[in-house]
């Protein structure tokens, strides 16, 4: 799949290479229903980056939260920390794929002297409120007036039900087998069992519980869904010359991409079914950094399902399209492989369903040499933020 065809496009955007660098990072605990709020949560999340950056609050003169939720957003910043100083502000940051996006904006605003140090912070109490949500996650795309008239209607709805079908389709174009989806599912719960602070910490699994498990909708398991949790995270971004000054080792962003499907969130109108927007997002963030998908050391990448993982890996190059189930089978995924280390924090399938933020957080402390399963010699890591219709990718690697 080329980097641009006619049902989907890649955004241009300034070649930010090593002008920031990630300086804190800060998380909650990871739980199931906690009975916090997201604001506490984000608020937890804020003080926690800003501290592990060496900063104060009032350093922090720019903020990027997701104005889909805005959960934590800069007047739950003020209100928190009680500062009232001018900040450069965002609503195109958070979660998802905007986690991987934020530090350009945050590139974008420190050259142009409108910030120094930007804070990103994304928080999620699902599973606190769960109890009253209508469907669960698919609540919000329920809302959307397309998919109520033109997928709820016909039993086509939410999200597993949509992923079902990608996984068919995928099945039936390449050959690939339910274990090999499973292996995605035994690499992730390998890393959370070797994470202390991950929701399915302390609970095993092998490829004959993945096998065993009860679908939610052929031939989608149980297993291959990501979690409902409660938990936030949030990172500041700020020059390399300024990072250099500050307590860790920076982690230096080398590449930013963005791409997006014409299809938007309307799944029946997706042309090209079992493809990301990865295609468009990754060689863009490659060619910024000056890499390759051979060059990484970590791959982390928004993980709601199986599927969407295997896809991800196909299109971000890391081996030919329809070939990621036997690419992924056997030790291929886990941390001490030497082959292609992923979600090694047990992603959104076995740490927490925290929307992707902690995967930037764990490909920091990939970088730091700090992480649970941490991988050797690791230089580079990378993220692929993902959201249906919208696919991400950002390139970090140590100070060089």
């Amino acid at each position: 799949m080329s980097e641009t065809a006619d049902w989907g496009h890649a955004t241009d955007l300034d070649d930010i290479r090593a002008q920031v660098a990630i300086a804190g990072i800060g998380e909650t605990a990871y739980t199931k229903a906690s009975g916090r709020t997201a604001r506490e949560i984000g608020a937890e999340a804020a003080e926690r980056a800003i501290a592990d950056a060496g900063l104060t609050p009032s350093d922090i003169d720019g903020i990027t939260w997701s104005g889909a939720f805005a959960d934590f957003d800069v007047d739950a910043f003020r209100e928190h920390f009680g500062t009232s100083h001018e900040m450069w502000t965002s609503p195109w940051g958070g979660g998802m794929a905007w986690a991987a996006t934020a530090p350009y904006l945050a590139a974008r605003a420190i050259r142009e002297g409108e910030a120094r140090h930007v804070l990103n912070v994304f928080p999620v109490a699902w599973a606190t409120q769960r109890a009253s949500m209508t469907g669960g996650p698919g609540e919000v795309h329920a809302a959307q007036s397309l998919k109520q008239n033109l997928e709820v209607p016909f039993g086509w709805f939410p999200q597993p039900v949509y992923f079902a079908s990608i996984m068919r389709r995928h099945m039936i174009e390449f050959g690939t087998l339910p274990s090999q989806f499973g292996a995605i599912a035994v690499a992730c719960r390998r890393h959370a069992n070797l994470h202390p602070d991950a929701v399915m910490h302390g609970r095993p699994m092998t490829l004959d519980d993945y096998l065993a498990a009860p679908y939610l909708a052929e031939p989608l398991r149980l297993l291959d869904s990501c979690l409902i949790s409660d938990g936030g995270a949030a990172y500041v971004t700020t020059s390399v010359e300024r990072a250099r000054d500050l307590p860790h080792a920076p982690a230096v962003v080398r590449g930013v991409g963005e791409g997006y499907s014409a299809s938007g969130t309307h799944w029946a109108l997706q042309r090209a079914f079992t493809t990301t927007p990865q295609v468009f997002s990754a060689p863009r963030a490659f060619a910024m950094a000056g890499l390759s998908p051979a060059d990484v050391d970590v791959l982390t990448v928004y993980d709601p399902f199986t599927v969407v993982s295997m896809m991800q890996i196909e299109d971000m190059g890391f081996c030919p399209k329809g070939e990621a189930g036997r690419f992924v089978e056997g030790d291929t995924l886990f941390h001490d492989s030497g082959k292609l280390p992923f979600n090694t924090h047990g992603g959104l399938l076995s740490h927490a369903y925290v929307l992707g933020i902690a995967h930037v957080v764990e490909c920091v402390k990939q970088l730091r040499g700090v992480a649970a399963a941490q991988v050797p010699n690791c230089e580079v890591a990378v993220y692929g933020g993902y959201t249906g219709h919208m696919a991400s990718t950002l390139v970090l690697t140590k100070d060089r």
